[in-house]
């Protein structure tokens, strides 16, 4: 089985190529110049199929990042994930940027996941050191983010996020800092899931991108004179 996957919603792009089990490839595209590493995804899909003689019709299975994140990005990979897959019939796996993160855990600890989401909130989640979810991704209040249970575990944040953590006597990992390859985390995930899947679970009309919070809106002043 052939399965790509492609990240878009967090520092940098990630674009994986594996088959049956093997890793082909892995990109890791950064942001260039002025332009946001998302708007780099189909020249380096494509690239990237190229190198390895084959066209998306090789393609047995598609996997992404559903967030959260970067809105943008999360909108860029979500969308051409879902007309990738409507258009060549074939499995689209969604999985949260909280449980890619997770790990970089290697320990025996669970691993407690927080990002900044600006306006004094935080994404959280809670991952067992089995994989498990012990706590879904939410949207959490700076206040309830310290009622999170860091107890003898592995915490991983953003700089943001690290930085608040830290005020209260909370050590944590940046994920930014380690250079780990998330692309690679991805691919894992999404090929455990694959394998275990049944027929329907991973229709390309069931993926949804994870918003735990509305988008910005930005009204232009044109837009505000009648």
């Amino acid at each position: 089985m052939n399965i790509l996957t492609f990240d878009t919603s967090l520092d940098k792009t990630y674009v994986t190529l594996s088959c049956s089990g093997e890793l082909l490839e892995c990109d890791v595209i950064e942001n260039h110049n002025e332009k946001y590493h998302s708007a780099f995804l189909i020249p380096a899909i494509v690239s990237i199929l190229k190198k390895h003689n084959m066209t998306m019709k090789n393609i047995d299975a598609i996997g992404t990042n559903i967030g959260p994140g970067s809105f943008t990005g999360i909108r860029a990979c979500v969308t051409v994930a879902r007309v990738m897959a409507q258009q060549l019939c074939i499995p689209l796996v969604g999985i949260s940027s909280l449980e890619i993160l997770s790990k970089i855990n290697k320990s025996e600890k669970n691993t407690v996941l927080v990002l900044d989401a600006r306006k004094n909130q935080f994404y959280t989640a809670v991952y067992s050191n089995s994989g498990d979810c012990l706590k879904q991704p939410a949207l959490t209040s700076a206040e309830d983010v310290l009622t999170l249970d860091f107890t003898d575990a592995a915490v991983i944040s953003d700089s943001a996020s690290a930085l608040y953590l830290k005020e209260h006597g909370i050590n944590s990992k940046v994920y930014s800092e380690l250079n780990e390859n998330l692309g690679v985390f991805l691919n894992n995930i999404v090929e455990d899931r694959l394998q275990k899947a049944n027929d329907g679970d991973y229709l390309w009309g069931k993926l949804k991108p994870l918003y735990l919070q509305a988008p910005p809106v930005t009204i232009s002043a044109k837009s505000k004179v009648r």
